[in-house]
């Protein structure tokens, strides 16, 4: 079955989106792209005629181009501010929906959206690419393996300085609303546990060209005292991390160290004597499931078989608002300089 979608918000986000599509066979031969929306109609039109998208139906109303095209899945890729009522009006007409990170611009309006999924009968998810990498997988296939004992502490470091331009120098909570969520999501599929309160401290540091909140240093707890530590800074100037942050697992029994590339070391304590007893390397295996290890295009990949079979996807909205909970909790306690519990 050959499904018909409607793609909302055609900025440069949406190319991401369609080369995901358009490179995988699989996803090529399931989704016909039969309608482009966005508040500037030659922007759609545009982004139409860059990828030969010379049958979709273009246009800036979003339920009549729903309609127009009889549409099975909405692509939600618009701002934070608007995704509210793009996601409602692709549920009331009966899509599917698939919408960019973050879920929703508050917990209210998240809360909302989850609960007009599930009165649709909808599957509504969320792109969260970064958790179908090979690493991420690996870390968790590395922790249900047990090969460090139990988890107890998850710590990353995400130091960068890019100069995007646009939008994202005027937003408020920069760092925490448009990367961390990438990986508190990741941090929270590794763990496989449940985020319960955080203390963040926020701040612009001198020499910022962003407007605010430009570098974050959060402690979470997780349930089964687990902890994950995130410190980061999107105006690091010098040598940076990876994009996917630097890790360091604790376990009962070892660590696991990943440098969000290639990069991974394990190893558990040694035969030593006197005060350190050393340690000894173990292999982290890199048996991980291709299909779930292809960022973006898995996510979709994920969402199809979900329409297919039934099944939720990893990153449904009634799951993912727990990573967003992380990010507002966030935010909140650096507002309020306080330790804040999270309830999603």
């Amino acid at each position: 079955m050959t499904f018909n979608a409607v793609l909302c918000g055609c900025g440069a986000m949406a190319k991401g989106w369609l080369r995901a599509i358009q490179s995988t066979p699989e996803i090529a031969g399931a989704i016909r792209i039969a309608g482009l929306v966005d508040l500037n109609e030659n922007t759609a039109r545009a982004l139409a005629e860059e990828f030969a998208l010379t049958d979709a139906v273009i246009g800036t109303d979003l339920r009549h181009v729903l309609a127009e095209t009889k549409a099975d899945i909405l692509f939600d890729i618009v701002i934070p501010q608007a995704r509210f009522a793009v996601v409602e009006a692709g549920l009331d007409a009966g899509c599917h929906v698939l919408s960019e990170k973050p879920l929703a611009a508050s917990m209210e309006e998240a809360a909302t959206l989850v609960e007009l999924a599930k009165k649709a009968g909808r599957i509504h998810a969320v792109v969260q690419n970064r958790r179908f990498i090979a690493g991420i997988r690996r870390l968790r296939r590395a922790l249900e393996d047990g090969i460090i004992g139990d988890l107890t502490a998850i710590h990353c470091d995400f130091f960068l300085g890019p100069h995007f331009g646009g939008f994202r120098e005027e937003m408020k909570n920069v760092l925490l609303l448009d990367m961390a969520i990438h990986t508190f999501d990741a941090a929270r599929f590794v763990a496989n546990e449940k985020p319960l309160s955080v203390f963040c401290v926020e701040k612009n540091p001198a020499g910022s060209w962003y407007a605010h909140g430009a570098s974050a240093n959060a402690i979470f707890e997780f349930s089964n005292d687990v902890v994950f530590t995130y410190r980061g800074s999107w105006c690091a100037e010098g040598e940076r991390t990876s994009w996917e942050a630097r890790w360091r697992l604790i376990g009962s029994k070892g660590m696991i160290l990943w440098d969000g590339e290639d990069n991974f070391s394990a190893s558990v304590a040694g035969d030593e004597q006197g005060l350190l007893r050393g340690f000894k390397t173990v292999n982290v295996s890199d048996a991980v499931s291709e299909k779930d290890t292809r960022g973006h295009a898995s996510v979709i990949l994920s969402f199809l078989h979900s329409i297919r079979t039934g099944e939720m996807p990893e990153t449904a909205s009634f799951d993912n608002i727990n990573s967003l909970a992380m990010v507002i909790g966030a935010i909140e306690s650096a507002r309020l300089g306080q330790r804040v519990s999270i309830a999603a």
